[in-house]
């Protein structure tokens, strides 16, 4: 798959190693932060907290990053959750950088023996504060996430997602209005929740791989209000219920602006045939801006509440949608009664196998059942890293995008000052739209 390089290069980021040979870290001092995984390296900002080059991190119990403190995670790192009955958790109280790079990205993942379920829960994601300012992660793989909180979840604890126990926790959560955060380049895969949950802030969610979120219900994205975001050229597929939640829910003070275009939506929405689960979802009055996504086979196309739906001055046209079923041509076509949307530039199957987007390597399964429920014969196919969605030679997708609208972060950056000195750029635009469909292109 081809990923854009014009948010980061990373050959451009200065990796600090530590002066040791890669070791094997171990936190099982739960919240004190007083453990052996901080390695000072006088580059970083005094105080920082380092994990190395390399090394391997081994997460026994919760681990606390304090308010005004920093973790820096550099490239090759390996965190393994290797407690199945804490369920380990990460909480950023301060702020998070995630230094991969394409050759050794960032992983965050649970031990061996975990794997052989896929939505096995054993650990908690990375969870953030309501005072946590920065946030970066690049190259970063988070899997195997959604763990079920207890009363001694650390996120419980300190009243964080949710505020009573027993609830399942995303990969990733921010919630910080005044905060801000980028996710580039990255890949989340078979958490049994929502890949990312965001409740604040201003974001740049760009160039990554989603795959296969939820273990009964979940988002891959699910943006609240109170948050600036530009989310593009994301691939997301097998979300149990929709690629996209947008809802200005919980709204405050901001008003949520959401941009989305660009982005490939493959094989969403099967697992959990419900009003909700298909591929975008829009309600309580969010402000969404929709151009040049790619929505191939989902359950449902674009989405919104019936009872209270996206706001007035939404845009949601130019969309490609492709329906290989002939379920998929009734359950993409605009239905004001059950809330799907087509926009008047929107490019759509007529018929089934109708304007086929020619991905490069990807064919659909035999058995497909978008309104399957579950994961019987007929749901989406285990993701397999040969595929290839870019466009072949004579992709009707290849033309017919908009280009032509503002971003949120195209000449205002995001600025991050725990990267000063770090990187030799610590200034990010989101990515300039694309005129084809889509993630990818030729």
């Amino acid at each position: 798959m081809k990923l854009k390089n014009f948010l980061f290069l990373s050959a451009l980021i200065t990796m600090i190693a530590c002066d040791k040979e890669s070791d094997t870290l171990n936190s099982d001092k739960g919240d004190n932060n007083k453990d052996d995984n901080k390695t000072e390296v006088n580059k970083y900002p005094s105080g920082s907290i380092v994990w190395g080059k390399d090394t391997t991190v081994i997460l026994k119990d919760h681990y606390l990053i304090e308010k005004n403190k920093s973790l820096y995670i550099e490239e090759g790192a390996t965190i393994i959750s290797s407690n199945s009955e804490v369920k380990p958790e990460i909480i950023v109280l301060g702020n998070l950088y995630c230094l991969g790079t394409k050759e050794k990205p960032v992983t965050f993942t649970v031990e061996g023996s975990s794997k052989n379920d896929r939505f096995s829960r054993n650990w908690g994601g990375i969870i953030c504060g309501f005072d946590s300012k920065e946030v970066y992660m690049n190259y970063t793989t988070i899997e195997y996430c959604g763990a079920i909180t207890t009363e001694n979840s650390l996120s419980f604890k300190n009243q964080l997602f949710k505020t009573e126990s027993g609830e399942g926790v995303p990969a990733f959560h921010f919630c910080n209005p005044d905060g801000k955060f980028i996710i580039t380049n990255s890949t989340f895969y078979n958490n049994a929740e929502d890949h990312i949950y965001i409740t604040g802030g201003k974001s740049i969610v760009a160039n990554n791989s989603f795959i296969s979120s939820g273990y009964d219900g979940g988002e891959a994205i699910n943006y609240k209000s109170e948050c600036s975001a530009d989310i593009a050229f994301n691939l997301i597929y097998d979300a149990n219920t929709n690629a996209l939640k947008l809802s200005n829910a919980g709204f405050v003070q901001t008003q949520s602006v959401i941009n989305c275009y660009n982005n490939t939506i493959v094989n969403t929405g099967w697992r959990r045939p419900k009003i909700k689960g298909g591929s975008i979802w829009l309600e309580q009055n969010i402000v969404s801006n929709l151009y040049n996504n790619l929505i191939a086979d989902c359950r449902w196309g674009l989405k919104e509440s019936t009872e209270s739906g996206r706001a007035a001055n939404s845009i949601i046209t130019p969309n490609y949608y492709f329906s290989s079923t002939d379920a998929g041509i009734i359950q993409n076509s605009s239905n004001v009664a059950d809330g799907i949307l087509n926009g008047e530039n929107d490019i759509i199957s007529a018929f089934a196998g109708d304007k086929d987007p020619l991905f490069k390597n990807f064919t659909q399964q035999s058995n497909i059942n978008i309104n399957v429920g579950g994961n019987t014969d007929g749901a989406p196919a285990q993701f397999n890293n040969s595929w290839s969605f870019n466009l072949s030679k004579g992709s009707p997708a290849l033309s017919g995008g908009n280009t032509n609208f503002k971003r949120h972060f195209s000449s205002e950056a995001l600025v991050f000052d725990g990267l000063k000195d770090i990187t030799e750029n610590n200034s990010f635009n989101s990515p300039a739209p694309a005129s084809y469909f889509g993630a990818f292109g030729e």
